[in-house]
């Protein structure tokens, strides 16, 4: 069997990145990362030896590095960015040279590269906050902050500048949770897990916001999906993907229930009170993409991950926290 083409991933070795390139590699696709690999060096290193891994170090603000990069991919994946918005806030110039200005050299190569098809990573926090039961793909953006902001603007950009030539699609993720080798213990099914464990204790903001959450195996999942699926299927669409929209008081039940059932769970008052709640039918109905994995999937997992000592000083390790690794690196 002919092996699969390469795909160039930006963002490589992040938290989706580091559990998305064994699976692809696995899948018979080769890989090429590009990142800056913030979070550690080593995020890849059970397939570092693989004859059809690259890793390059590097920013993809550097539109020739790109370019030379992405040589001899077919498949652009795009999911580096500055991933949140406390991290994007910390500062906003940086934030949108990355997450936005970037964009158009990365479009760019991948049109001169001859790429055959270009997956983008937004948000499903574009649509901001909806009072409608369903939020589907066609209801208007609103996004609410920069970080969102950003994540729409290049859907437009998608739109109105890639020919007809570069197939793309544009998948719009709910919060990610669960175990990663490259961990971010700073989303919300994560955070209540490391508390319940750690801290012998469970606190709650507000707890009646609805998070849609999707586990992070799910996520990559999908990636090698789209990687391969017959083009015809998702050129020029978009899809939430986003299946358990819970609220904040019952994951932390769900995480109280695997931890320790005699956890106490404190509500504290929040001035948050942003609920979010998509529709991922779309998915479902085209292309037949639906979640394996739960919540209580991810609680166990990173149980498992703690027990077995694989996340080091989890409460304090800067590693695990973006807002905190970048405010020690002070990238610019």
């Amino acid at each position: 069997m002919p092996d699969k083409p390469n795909v160039f991933i930006t963002g490589g070795a992040g938290y989706v990145g580091a559990v998305l390139v064994p699976k692809l590699l696995s899948a018979g696709f080769g890989v090429t990362v590009l990142d800056l690999y913030m979070y550690g060096d080593d995020v890849l290193d059970r397939v570092k030896a693989h004859p059809r891994l690259t890793q390059v170090k590097g920013d993809i603000r550097d539109h020739a590095l790109v370019e030379k990069s992405m040589r001899g991919c077919d498949v652009v994946l795009h999911l580096a960015c500055i991933s949140n918005d406390p991290s994007y806030e910390l500062n906003p110039a940086l934030g949108k040279t990355i997450n936005y200005d970037a964009f158009f050299g990365l479009l760019d190569a991948a049109v001169k590269n001859k790429a055959g098809r270009f997956i983008y990573a937004s948000s499903s926090s574009v649509y901001g906050v909806k009072s409608d039961p369903d939020v589907t793909e066609d209801l208007p953006l609103e996004p609410l902050t920069d970080y969102s902001k950003y994540k729409a603007m290049c859907e437009d950009v998608l739109h109105k500048q890639a020919p007809r030539d570069l197939p793309y699609v544009i998948i719009r993720p709910a919060t990610l949770c669960g175990y990663s080798p490259r961990q971010r213990l700073d989303l919300t099914v994560n955070i209540l897990t490391n508390h319940a464990v750690h801290k012998k204790q469970i606190t709650v903001f507000g707890g009646d916001q609805k998070r849609p959450n999707l586990h992070v195996d799910d996520m990559a999942d999908l990636y090698v999906m789209l990687c391969g699926i017959d083009l015809k299927k998702i050129d020029r669409k978009t899809f939430n993907a986003g299946w358990e929209n819970r609220t904040v008081m019952d994951i932390a039940r769900a995480v109280q229930r695997i931890i320790d059932p005699s956890l106490p769970i404190t509500v504290t008052p929040t001035d948050d009170n942003r609920s979010y709640h998509i529709s991922s039918e779309k998915i479902k109905r085209e292309l037949g993409f639906s979640p394996r994995r739960t919540i209580e999937d991810a609680v166990r997992d990173l149980k498992a991950a703690f027990d077995n000592k694989l996340l080091s000083d989890p409460m304090n390790n800067i590693r695990y926290y973006n807002i905190k690794t970048m405010q020690a690196i002070n990238l610019n």
